[in-house]
């Protein structure tokens, strides 16, 4: 274990933290982000909307019940970097395969530890979020701060095509027939989003972000989902473009990036969040049924809701901040939620929302 040796971590505006290494030892660069998750942290390194992201924790103790094969939301670790107070170097759980200091060891993730994480967590929330540099290899400030000065922002970034699947292929883990065939595009989807569809007797074909709309109406489907991912919504236009083109063929539904990729086909606008929304608690009000739902969140852009145009209207609205957390067209069977109903980690609340999409397509198949 290398917990004792030095580590520092420094942000675009010029504040350090310094703390010993965590993980892998060496050195990474990315977009500081906070979630105030109190568990689901194997879920929240392994989902791609966090890619090119160094996520802190703001619960103190991480690991205390290890990592295991189950809890993965994609194949591999996404974040750029991980950051916590302090590791819990022996977990107890007896699902746990190996601890999570040795998880990102494993695949190389630097991490860091030893920190005030409620100090970085107000800078983040006060200042907004920005990029940064961890390194235990180079410790000198002015030699960090000329490497933190060649990181692109966030704003403009198209990282869907870092996170999506090269090739198409098939999701039917139970081998039984199923009632609908979904086209899902890959912006970086979860699995569990996977799985719940299986649930909801999908018949999944997971297609690249790039994935052309005649190549996906050739699929002859019942349904396209529009998964999560990272980066800048604006900057899919490829995604966009394919939207469009598909708005009224088949009924969509978007989650997270899908959301607001269906809201600018749809001719909304997005803007970048001051830190975002990442956690496992936010209430977020269902303005058709008046139900207040709490959500699992993981964004840092969002859907400017005076931009919505007049055959889209707004569902769900976020407590906190008020910002737009759901849309659905009036003329063409698309909706779409800005959170995470599938979860993992989080409640349950929303996961209604996969029937109503079932339920959509349905509708659509008898008319």
């Amino acid at each position: 274990m290398d917990t004792d040796q030095p580590a520092v971590l420094l942000l675009e505006d010029g504040r350090a933290f310094h703390g010993f290494t965590f993980g892998h030892v060496g050195e990474t660069c990315g977009e500081i982000c906070f979630n105030t998750g109190m568990s689901g942290y194997q879920e929240i390194l392994t989902d791609p909307s966090y890619c090119k992201q160094i996520v802190t924790m703001t619960v103190p103790h991480i690991g205390n019940y290890g990592v295991n094969p189950e809890d993965i939301e994609s194949d591999r670790i996404q974040v750029a970097g991980f950051i916590i107070k302090e590791e819990t170097i022996i977990p107890s759980n007896w699902r746990s395969a190996q601890s999570i200091g040795n998880y990102l060891r494993d695949q190389e993730i630097v991490g860091m530890q030893g920190i005030d994480t409620r100090a970085l967590t107000r800078h983040i929330r006060d200042q907004g979020a920005m990029n940064c540099i961890i390194s235990a290899v180079d410790l000198d400030i002015d030699s960090l701060t000329k490497k933190l000065s060649q990181v692109p922002s966030m704003s403009g970034l198209d990282l869907a095509q870092e996170v999506t699947t090269r090739k198409s292929f098939h999701w039917n883990k139970n081998g039984s027939m199923k009632k609908h065939k979904v086209a899902a595009i890959d912006f970086g989807i979860k699995h569990n989003i996977l799985r719940l569809l299986e649930d909801h007797d999908c018949d999944i074909t997971v297609l690249p972000a790039n994935t052309s709309a005649q190549d996906i109406i050739d699929c002859n489907v019942d349904g396209i989902f529009l998964s999560n991912g990272p980066g800048d919504p604006a900057a899919v236009t490829y995604g966009v473009d394919m939207v469009k083109e598909l708005l009224g063929h088949k009924p969509i539904f978007g989650i997270c990036l899908g959301h607001q990729i269906l809201a600018l086909a749809l001719g909304a606008k997005t803007f970048k969040l001051k830190f975002g929304h990442r956690g496992i608690n936010h209430p977020v009000k269902n303005m058709e049924t008046g139900v207040v739902e709490i959500t699992s969140q993981n964004h840092g852009f969002a859907v400017d809701l005076d931009s919505l145009p007049d055959n889209v209207i707004p569902t769900h609205i976020n407590l906190n901040d008020n910002t737009s957390e759901g849309i659905r067209c009036k003329d063409k069977p698309a909706f779409s939620v800005q959170y995470h109903p599938e979860s993992s980690p989080g409640p349950h609340d929303s996961r209604y929302l996969f029937q109503q999409f079932v339920d959509m397509m349905e509708h659509a198949k008898k008319n």
